[in-house]
């Protein structure tokens, strides 16, 4: 069965992208911990990060890099913190969120609500970046 995020890949179900190549994608996380947080994964659909061929696991970080950058100039913060936690959807992927502390990536923290136009403005600002 697919994943949620091979799901968002298929445009089975709608995502606020920011950037995507033939083999990674990067969109908002629908449950921010800050505005900007952004999950970046790589298409092929595969559980757990560390089970990735070496130039699948390269290429979601170099392809990471990419966007993280892009989120440096759209958002204000000191960094963009970054987070592999893998276990609440079965697809390999990443968080980057915008930090100004280092509890700003306690996931226990309530998760922000943005509205559909919000989300679009805030994934258009970072989109414009990407390089």
């Amino acid at each position: 069965m697919s994943s949620l995020f091979t799901k968002i890949v298929k445009g089975e179900i709608p995502s606020y992208k920011i950037a995507e190549d033939d083999n990674y994608l990067a969109f908002l996380d629908i449950n921010p911990l800050a505005e900007g947080h952004t999950l970046v994964i790589p298409k092929k659909e595969v559980d757990y990060i560390f089970d990735l061929d070496q130039e699948t696991y390269k290429g979601l970080f170099a392809f990471a890099q990419k966007v993280a950058k892009a989120m440096d100039k759209a958002i204000d913060c000191k960094r963009i913190g970054i987070t592999v936690i893998g276990l609440e959807v079965a697809h390999a992927h990443v968080h980057l969120i915008p930090i100004n502390t280092l509890y700003d990536m306690d996931f226990k923290q309530p998760k922000l609500k943005f509205t559909d136009e919000e989300f679009q403005a805030i994934a258009e600002r970072i989109g414009k970046y990407v390089e």
